[in-house]
C-alpha cells in the first residue's frame, strides 16, 4: 500500500493551466532586490578584508557582500518562474544557496542577506504547481541546502528545527491549496456531469416520443395511399417535420450522453409540471405564470426549464432569509423562451452564487448545452433574481438555402 502511494504520488501529472505571471510577481521581485541593496547598505558588517568603492556617494561594501548581492539578486529572478517551471526555480535558486553556503563554509568570512526569505515562496509553488516527481525532487534539493546552511550557520537545535519547519510549511501549504483546487474542480465536474445524466435521460422520452408519431403517421400512409394519394403526401409531410425534430433533438442530447451506465428511463418532468411547483409548499408562496407561445417547445427545452425553475426555488428556500414569495415567470414567443424566477428574501452569507454551491454551475451547464443563457445575482430592490432564456427553434428545422445553379 505505501509503495503504491508513493508510485501515485510519483506519477502526480502538473495542474492544468498554471496562472501566468502578472503584476505582482514583478513587485516580488522589485521588492527582493531593493531590501537585498538595503540591506547591504546599511548592514554594520560591511568590514573585511577589501573594500569596493561603491561610487555616488554610498558607502563602501565588501567582496562577500556584492557575493550575497548577487545571490539574492538570482533568487528574486527565479520566482518569475515558480509556477510554470517550479523545479527549475527550486534547482536555480538553492542550488545557488548551496553554492554560496559551501563558500562560507570554505572561507568562512562570508554571510547571508536576510532578503534571501524570498525563496520561502518557493516551496510552495513547488507543491502548488509542479508534478509529484517535481515536487520529491525538488524537495530533496531544499532538505540538501538546509544541511549545509545549519553547517555555515550553527545553530542552537531549536533554531534548527524553526528553519525545517518553515520551508515544510510552506511545501505543506501549497499541497493543501492544491487538494483544495483540485477538489473544486472535481465538484464542479460532478455537477456539470449531473445535468449531463439528466439529459442523458431525456432522450428516451424525446426521442421515443417522435418516433412513436412517425410510426402511427407512418401506418395512416399506407391506409391512405391507394384511396387518397394527396392526403398521402401531406402524412409525408408530417413524418419528414417529426424525423426532423427528433434528429435536431437527438444531436442536442446524444452529444452529452454519460459514460458507463445506463441511463435512468423514467420519464421527466417538463413545463406543463412547473405549475405543480406552486403546490409542494404553503411558505413560501409561490405564484407560476405561463404566458406566450409555449406549446410547441422541444422536449430537452421543456425539461430544462422545469429543472431551472426546480433548482432555483430550493435556492431560495435555503439561501434566502424572510422569504414570503416567490415568482416563477414563463414567457415564450417564436424565437425564444425566457424563464425569470424572483424571490423577495434577503440573501444569506452562503447564497448560490458562493463558491461552494454548485446548483448556478449545473443550471448554467445546462442552459448552456442547449443553446441557451443563464444569469443569476441580486434583485433591483431585495432577493434574487434567476433568468434562463432557450431558443425554441431547432437548428435543424431550419430552411437550407437552395443551392444556386452555375451559369
Amino acid at each position: 500500500m505505501v509503495s503504491n502511494s508513493l508510485r501515485a504520488l510519483w506519477n502526480e501529472p502538473r495542474p492544468a493551466q498554471p496562472p501566468v505571471r502578472v503584476w505582482r510577481d514583478w513587485v516580488l521581485l522589485g521588492v527582493a532586490v531593493a531590501a537585498s541593496l538595503i540591506e547591504a547598505v546599511l548592514r554594520p558588517d560591511r568590514r573585511a578584508m577589501s573594500i569596493v568603492d561603491t561610487g555616488a556617494g554610498l558607502p563602501p561594501v565588501t567582496d562577500w557582500l556584492l557575493g550575497a548581492l548577487v545571490v539574492s539578486t538570482v533568487l528574486a529572478v527565479s520566482t518569475l518562474w515558480r509556477r510554470t517551471h517550479p523545479l527549475a526555480a527550486v534547482a536555480v535558486a538553492f542550488g545557488t544557496l548551496i553554492v554560496w553556503d559551501v563558500a562560507r563554509i570554505v572561507t568562512s568570512d562570508a554571510t547571508g542577506l536576510s532578503s534571501i526569505a524570498v525563496v520561502l515562496v518557493l516551496p510552495y509553488a513547488l507543491l502548488r504547481w509542479g508534478s509529484g516527481r517535481e515536487a520529491v525532487i525538488g524537495l530533496g534539493i531544499i532538505m540538501v541546502w538546509l544541511g549545509t546552511t545549519n553547517v555555515a550557520d550553527p545553530a542552537e537545535l531549536p533554531d534548527v528545527i524553526a528553519g525545517y519547519a518553515f520551508f515544510l510549511f510552506s511545501a505543506a501549504l501549497g499541497a493543501s491549496i492544491r487538494f483544495h483546487a483540485s477538489s473544486r474542480l472535481r465538484d464542479i465536474e460532478q455537477a456539470k456531469l449531473h445535468q449531463r445524466h439528466e439529459l442523458a435521460r431525456d432522450l428516451h422520452d424525446t426521442i421515443g416520443h417522435h418516433m412513436s408519431g412517425i410510426v402511427i403517421q407512418a401506418q395512416a400512409g399506407q391506409a391512405l395511399a391507394a384511396s387518397g394519394p394527396d392526403r398521402s403526401l401531406a402524412v409525408l409531410r408530417t413524418i419528414e417535420q417529426a424525423a426532423t425534430r427528433a434528429m435536431a433533438e437527438m444531436r442536442t442530447i446524444v452529444g452529452v450522453l454519460r459514460v458507463g451506465a445506463e441511463p435512468d428511463l423514467t420519464p421527466q418532468p417538463g413545463l406543463p409540471d412547473i405549475e405543480r411547483l406552486a403546490r409542494t409548499t404553503d411558505s413560501p408562496a409561490i405564484e407560476v405564470h405561463l404566458s406566450g407561445m409555449l406549446d410547441e417547445l422541444p422536449s430537452a427545452v421543456s425539461v430544462a426549464l422545469y429543472r431551472i425553475a426546480q433548482e432555483s426555488l430550493t435556492n431560495a428556500r435555503r439561501h434566502a432569509r424572510n422569504v414570503t414569495r416567490v415568482r416563477i415567470e414563463v414567457a415564450g414567443d417564436a424565437e425564444q423562451v425566457r424563464l425569470t424566477v424572483r424571490d423577495d428574501g434577503a440573501r444569506l452569507a452562503t447564497n448560490p452564487s458562493s463558491s461552494s454551491g454548485f446548483g448556478l454551475i449545473g443550471m448554467r451547464e445546462r442552459a448552456s448545452l442547449l443553446g441557451g443563457t443563464l444569469r443569476a445575482g441580486p434583485g433591483p430592490d431585495r432577493g434574487w433574481v434567476v433568468q434562463a432564456t432557450f431558443p425554441t427553434r431547432d437548428p435543424a428545422t431550419e430552411p437550407s438555402p437552395v443551392p444556386q445553379r452555375s451559369a
